[in-house]
């Protein structure tokens, strides 16, 4: 009975993969990779593989990354057209968020290390984690900032100061080289502002007016967005990208009991924009073609004219 095209193709992709392997074991090297089958189908076709899998991570103190005092408060402008003035960044804001872009910037610069130490010229498919432990009578309560990635390795170059690193998938990667198009590094986007409770966002509550929008609540929010997006296009003009590809925007926003005044609140917004910055490093019109796909027909009937048929 002959195979079904789904199995046959299984087939020639397994056989490829071992081929693959066995090449690579022959020259003494024995990589692991967080890629999955088509990932690592998809770099290999624009001249790079899989030399390791990288890792890197750094745990902080709870405290670096939160709060531990007032804010201060912000009164919302009553002149239409003019927003409020949100306070915090310059005080302990201005902590936190240093101290998260510091965590996420720590992790990626270790596990860059890690691909140099493997010869590799870039890091392909990195995930960023941030996950907070909390304390207990024993322990300190912390944050972990973790990133995994492959490290990758064009065949034929030579070593380069300082391997890129992006969160594309292997297909996108691909594709980015396709295009014209090159990684220049992970690029951060990070803000965090205060805001304490005053007269203004307490009688705007559910207490208050019922429904009604709290104005100091919604620019808090725009503030940290926006502030994150400006700070996301400096490290791209730092790196000397023309671009970025945003794969993640998460905006978080919490309450704390103020520990300056008690009895009231105190409300920080957070928003983390993270990406890959790219550079353009060939014309559009002279990128290389992307790869023919042959197409074959199923039908075996249509594989050769009929008889009789003009060829």
């Amino acid at each position: 009975m002959a195979k079904c095209r789904g199995s046959t193709d299984k087939y020639h992709l397994e056989q490829g993969t071992k081929a693959v392997m066995a090449e690579l074991a022959d020259r003494g090297v024995l990589w692991g990779s967080v890629l999955s089958v088509n990932a690592f189908a998809a770099i290999r076709s624009v001249g790079f593989e899989p030399v390791g899998q990288v890792f890197g991570a750094v745990v902080y103190p709870l405290t670096a990354t939160a709060a531990v005092s007032c804010p201060g408060t912000a009164t919302h402008s009553l002149v239409p057209g003019v927003s409020a003035r949100v306070r915090g960044w310059t005080s302990q804001a201005a902590r936190i968020a240093q101290a998260r872009y510091n965590g996420y910037r720590t992790a990626i610069d270790r596990m860059t290390g890690e691909c140099s130490d493997l010869g590799g010229h870039g890091i392909v498919g990195a995930t960023l984690q941030v996950t907070e432990t909390p304390g207990d009578s024993f322990t300190a309560a912390t944050v972990a900032f973790k990133v995994i990635g492959t490290a990758v390795r064009a065949k034929g170059c030579p070593p380069q100061a300082r391997p890129f690193t992006t969160e594309l998938s292997g297909p996108d990667f691909a594709k980015l080289l396709v295009g014209g198009w090159v990684p220049a590094g992970i690029a951060l986007g990070i803000s965090v502002a205060g805001l304490h409770d005053n007269l203004v966002t307490t009688s705007s509550g559910p207490w208050g007016t019922e429904n009604a929008e709290v104005p100091t609540y919604t620019d808090l929010m725009v503030y940290v967005r926006q502030d994150a997006r400006n700070r996301l296009e400096q490290t791209v003009r730092a790196r000397g990208a023309d671009g970025v590809v945003v794969s993640a925007m998460t905006l978080h926003v919490r309450s704390d009991e103020c520990r300056t005044h008690p009895g009231s609140t105190d409300h920080f917004a957070e928003a983390v924009i993270t990406g890959t910055a790219v550079a353009r490093f060939a014309d559009r019109g002279k990128a290389a073609p992307a790869p023919r796909l042959a197409v074959l027909p199923l039908d075996p009937n249509d594989a050769k004219p009929a008889p009789g048929s003009e060829s």
